[in-house]
């Protein structure tokens, strides 16, 4: 299996520091929105990442990107150390990893047209001469499904939905083996969503894809990802492939979380009951001792305020299913 992992997160970590005072700037705490995660993505899959806003999501994905300096713990990707790298070094693994940004308005320039946005990363990179680019540039609209005689056209020309097309365009267009999603259809309409989720998989099986799908809302990553993770408060409280998850959830959070996903049948709606999730979530500031959930889970009980859960496997096989819960699997 190791022979088949691109990208593998050890231990990683991301603390912002906080000054107060005017002159002296002193140290005042650090915000811990990344503490310590691990988590693998095989070749050729999707792996979703999941949480409430402000849990560390994007900022796992920028610490990858290396947009920001990590704190601490390892990102292997092909099997290098992607922050033991220098910029020249780094510079190549770029081409390899692309992001597509959550809004598909600000992350564009406006006054770039369609054609120079997508020819950036060429011109970045050196890659072909002006006639080749201009024809790679449009072959690339074409494969989003636009019309290439757009080339000229700028942003606020294109509706939503297109605009975030001509971003999977531009993350596209150096051949990357994996992209970092970052929420990439939260800022769509849901039909928009539908048509911008088909597009991503079908440029997976076409160019041989990996994903690391990052969003909010769980219904989104059900029908995209192959495997889950699931962050709290800069924690992962659970890892499993997209089956299991949704079957049989091990911890509170993630019974919670799937509770709120509406079911299409206003019957079954009505009949089941909803877990609703009391409180609202600590500071990473200043997070709770123990468990970081302990104070809005149902299931609490004396030894999740002293000491912090493993995550640990519950499933046959290794590393399939993890949970970080010392009551996982219990019923809410």
């Amino acid at each position: 299996m190791e022979n088949n992992i691109l990208l593998e997160v050890k231990n990683l970590k991301k603390y912002f520091n906080l000054r107060s005072g005017f002159l002296s700037q002193r140290f005042a705490g650090s915000v811990k929105a990344v503490d310590d995660i691990s988590f693998f993505i095989r070749r050729g899959e999707t792996f979703g990442l999941v949480g409430e806003t402000g849990c560390g999501k994007t900022t796992v994905a920028r610490v990858i990107l290396r947009l920001v300096p990590q704190t601490g713990g390892e990102a292997i990707y092909n099997k290098v150390n992607i922050f033991k790298l220098t910029s020249r070094e780094m510079l190549k693994i770029r081409r390899e990893i692309q992001v597509i940004f959550q809004d598909p308005y600000a992350s564009l320039s406006p006054r770039m047209t369609v054609g120079d946005i997508i020819n950036e990363p060429f011109e970045i990179h050196k890659i072909g001469d002006k006639r080749k680019r201009i024809k790679k540039v449009k072959e690339l609209l074409r494969v989003v499904g636009l019309n290439p005689e757009h080339i000229h056209r700028y942003p606020h020309e294109f509706s939503s939905g297109q605009r975030q097309r001509v971003g999977v365009a531009r993350a596209l267009a150096l051949t990357p083996k994996l992209l970092l999603c970052d929420e990439p259809v939260s800022a769509l309409d849901v039909s928009v969503q539908a048509q911008i989720l088909n597009l991503l998989t079908d440029l997976q099986k076409e160019f041989n894809l990996t994903y690391l799908f990052i969003a909010h809302d769980l219904s989104v990553v059900k029908h995209v990802s192959d495997r889950i993770g699931v962050m709290y408060l800069g924690k992962l409280f659970e890892v499993a492939n997209s089956e299991d998850l949704y079957k049989k959830p091990l911890h509170p959070y993630t019974m919670g979380l799937l509770s709120a996903i509406p079911i299409p049948d206003p019957e079954l709606e009505r009949k089941r009951r909803r877990i609703v999730l009391e409180g609202d979530v600590p500071s990473p500031i200043n997070p709770p001792s123990g468990c970081s959930f302990h104070q809005r889970c149902p299931n609490a009980q004396d030894i999740c305020s002293k000491e912090e859960p493993e995550l640990k496997n519950y499933s046959k096989n290794e590393n399939e299913h993890l949970a970080a819960c010392f009551f996982a699997g219990k019923p809410i």
